[in-house]
C-alpha cells in the first residue's frame, strides 16, 4: 500500500535491504511482471483484439528476451495502443529523487544535482513515487526532430541564472530519451526520423548511455526503447539506417483484423454508439466491416497506404447519426441504421483510402459505391444464399418499381413496399425478431432490396427506385417472329445475298 511505501532515502535502503523493495532494471522489471502475468493466466494486453495467435505471442519473446523491438505494420493496426500498453508491465510505482527530470535512483543517481543532494541531506532526504503512466514517454518522429529533443543539449539561460560556468555539468538541458530514464520511451514512425538523429540512437541501444554536446560525462541510462514504423519506409530503399535496424532486438509484423468477427468486435469497442435508444442490426455491423475488407482487396486502392481499421470505426458511427438523423424528423423513438444509410456515409470511407490510377480516373465516390454495394452483396449472400428470391424479384420483372430512400420514415417504407409480393416474408428471414417494431422491419426490407440490387438480381437509381433488372419487353402482336432468325428461314432471292440475324 501507499502508506506502507518509504519516505525517506534512509528506509528506503531499510526496505531494499529486507526485501519488502526491489531495485531492478526496466528491462528485467517489464520481464518479470510479465512472468507472473502468464502464470497467472492474466491478460496481457486488455482491448488488444484479434492478435492472440500472432502478434502478442512474438511481443511476449521479445520482452523475456529483454529486447528492445519494432512493430512494423499499415496505420490502423493498433501499434500505439500496443506500445501505451506496455506500462501494464511496470510496477506500481517507483522510487525517484523529488524533481529530478531523469527521475533519477535514490540508491544510485546519475545527475550531478541529486548525487549533491543525496551527498548533503544523506539518509533524510525525501522521496517521490512515480506511478506507471509517468514512466512512458513517446514521441511521434518528424523530420524537424533535432538531437537536442531527443538526447539533450547545454542551456545557456540556466547556466547564467545559477551564475555556472557553461562547461559546468548542471547546466544541461535533458532530451526525452533521459527523461525517459527507468521507463520505456516509444517512438512512432521511426523512419521519419533525420539520418544523423537516427546515429544519435546507436549508443542507446546498444550500451544504454548517451552523450550530451561533448560533455566528458556519460549517462548510463536505463531505458526500454520500442518503435513503430510502416513496412514500405523501414527497407533499404526507406529511409531507416540498417546499423539502426540491426541494434533493434525483434521486429515484429502487425496486421489488420483476420476476421469479420474480430473486426466487428474492435468496432463495437471503439465506435462511440451512446446515443439513447439505439438498435443497429447485425447484418448492418457485418456490412460495415465487409467494406474494410472489400477495400482493402480492392486493385484500385493503393495496397502500400492500406485501409485502416478506423474506417469501419468512422463509418459505423456515421451510419448510425444518418440513421439518428432520420429518426429525429420522422419522431421514431428507436435509432435503427439501414444499408441505404451506409451510402449515406460516403464521407466517413473516401478519406481513409489512397487510390491507385485506375481508381483516379473512377473517382473516390464511384469507387466507395462499388465496395459498398460489393460488401452488401456478401453480406446478403451469407442471409439469403438458400432463399426463394423469385417472388420478389418476379414483381419486379413484370414492370413493377418502388420508390424509397435513406430520409423516408419507417411505417411509410412499409407501406410502399406492401405491394410488392414476399417481400415482408423475405424480410423476416434477416435474423430480426418474429414480431418487430416498425424501424427494424424496415430496415429489414431496405436489406433485402439492397441486396437483390448488388447481386443485380433487381437494379435501382442513384435516387433509389428498384426497378426490373432487364429492361421491359415491348409487347408484340400475336403471330409475330420474336425469336432470332434462323438460315431456314430466310427466303433465297435469286441474286441477292443471304443476310443473317
Amino acid at each position: 500500500m501507499a502508506s506502507a511505501r518509504p519516505s525517506t532515502l534512509g528506509e528506503l535502503r531499510v526496505a531494499v535491504a529486507a526485501g519488502r523493495v526491489r531495485r531492478r532494471s526496466v528491462r528485467d522489471e517489464v520481464r518479470e511482471n510479465l512472468v507472473a502475468r502468464l502464470r497467472a493466466g492474466d491478460t496481457l494486453f486488455p482491448g488488444i483484439i484479434g492478435y492472440d495467435d500472432t502478434v502478442i505471442p512474438q511481443i511476449v519473446n521479445a520482452v523475456l528476451s529483454r529486447h528492445n523491438f519494432i512493430l512494423l505494420g499499415l496505420r490502423g493496426q493498433a501499434k500505439s495502443r500496443i506500445l501505451r500498453a506496455l506500462t501494464g508491465l511496470l510496477d506500481d510505482a517507483l522510487p525517484v529523487v523529488p524533481g529530478c527530470e531523469i527521475h533519477d535512483d535514490p540508491l544510485a543517481p546519475l545527475c550531478a544535482s541529486c548525487r549533491a543532494r543525496v551527498r548533503s541531506e544523506g539518509d533524510s532526504l525525501p522521496l517521490n513515487w512515480l506511478s506507471r503512466d509517468l514512466r512512458y514517454v513517446e514521441k511521434l518522429a518528424t523530420p524537424d526532430v533535432t538531437i537536442a529533443d531527443m538526447i539533450g543539449d547545454l542551456d545557456p539561460i540556466k547556466a547564467a541564472r545559477s551564475g555556472l560556468d557553461l562547461a559546468d555539468e548542471l547546466t544541461m538541458h535533458y532530451g526525452l530519451v533521459p527523461r525517459s530514464n527507468r521507463g520505456i520511451f516509444a517512438i512512432n514512425e521511426l523512419p521519419d526520423l533525420a539520418g544523423k538523429i537516427q546515429v544519435g540512437l546507436f549508443n542507446i541501444l546498444q550500451e544504454g548511455d548517451v552523450q550530451i554536446k561533448g560533455y566528458p560525462i556519460r549517462l548510463p541510462l536505463d531505458v526500454l526503447m520500442v518503435f513503430s514504423a510502416n513496412p514500405e519506409d523501414y527497407t533499404a530503399r526507406g529511409k531507416i539506417i540498417t546499423p539502426l535496424k540491426d541494434r533493434i532486438g525483434s521486429e515484429i509484423r502487425t496486421h489488420y483484423p483476420a476476421t469479420r468477427g474480430d473486426a466487428m468486435a474492435i468496432t463495437a469497442q471503439e465506435a462511440w454508439l451512446s446515443r439513447g435508444d439505439v438498435s443497429i442490426p447485425e447484418y448492418v455491423r457485418e456490412a460495415v466491416e465487409e467494406v474494410a475488407f472489400q477495400a482493402r482487396a480492392d486493385q484500385k486502392i493503393d495496397k502500400r497506404s492500406g485501409v485502416s481499421q478506423r474506417l469501419p470505426i468512422s463509418l459505423l458511427e456515421n451510419v448510425l447519426s444518418n440513421a439518428e438523423r432520420r429518426a429525429l424528423l420522422a419522431g421514431e423513438p428507436v435509432i435503427v441504421p439501414r444499408m441505404t444509410d451506409i451510402y449515406a456515409a460516403l464521407p466517413a470511407i473516401t478519406g481513409k483510402f489512397e487510390l491507385e490510377y485506375e481508381g483516379e480516373l473512377r473517382g473516390a465516390d464511384n469507387v466507395a459505391k462499388d465496395i459498398i454495394r460489393g460488401a452488401v452483396g456478401t453480406v446478403f449472400n451469407g442471409y439469403f444464399a438458400n432463399a426463394d428470391l423469385r417472388q420478389v424479384t418476379e414483381w419486379f420483372d413484370l414492370g413493377g418499381n418502388l420508390q424509397i430512400d435513406d430520409t423516408l420514415p419507417a411505417e411509410e417504407l412499409l407501406a410502399r413496399a406492401c405491394d410488392v409480393q414476399g417481400l415482408r416474408e423475405l424480410a423476416m428471414q434477416a435474423g430480426i425478431d418474429r414480431n418487430p417494431p416498425a424501424p427494424l422491419l424496415a430496415s429489414a426490407v431496405d436489406f433485402v432490396l439492397e441486396g437483390l440490387y448488388a447481386q443485380k438480381k433487381i437494379s435501382r437509381s442513384d435516387e433509389f427506385q428498384y426497378q426490373s433488372a432487364e429492361p421491359p419487353r415491348r409487347p408484340t402482336p400475336r403471330g409475330v417472329q420474336t425469336e432470332p432468325m434462323m438460315e431456314r428461314d430466310i427466303p433465297n432471292v435469286a441474286g441477292k445475298k443471304k443476310y443473317y440475324n
